[in-house]
């Protein structure tokens, strides 16, 4: 299965970063203001783009505060479901690295856009946790 890799330093705490990544007001704050999470093993966070003509839901698998977040795609268009995605912070000098991880089915389809898309909001997600404060990517 192919998979999207990126990876980014950024210059907060993992804790700073962790929150930008499981909580809804994180998560509003650099990827998409149509969002509902909480960091809860089982829950189910739903993202909503393009006046929610398009509607993501990830189940929440795995939580381990400050090092690693793992969501499965349960619902949402084309080759998203079944996807796996895996976020893995590790502490380094000053900061974190943030590594990313997508799994898909081919690379044919959505793989390349979304693959692009991700590579951008990994920015938006640094600005954001450095306090820049850039927004949402996506607005409703």
């Amino acid at each position: 299965m192919p998979e999207m890799l990126h990876q980014i330093d950024i210059q907060a705490s993992p804790a700073k970063v962790y929150d930008a990544l499981t909580t809804a007001d994180g998560l509003r704050s650099w990827w998409t203001d149509d969002c509902t999470a909480e960091p809860r093993v089982g829950s189910i966070a739903e993202f909503g783009f393009f006046a929610r003509k398009v509607v993501f839901r990830m189940r929440i698998d795995e939580l381990t505060p400050d090092r690693r977040i793992v969501w499965k795609c349960v619902a949402g268009p084309d080759e998203w479901p079944e996807t796996r995605i895996v976020w893995e912070l590790n502490e380094q000098a000053g900061g974190t690295r943030v590594r990313f991880e997508q799994s898909w089915p081919h690379i044919e389809g959505h793989f390349r856009p979304a693959n692009t898309t991700w590579g951008a909001l990994m920015f938006r997600l640094k600005d954001y946790v450095e306090g820049r404060s850039p927004g949402p990517h996506f607005k409703a």
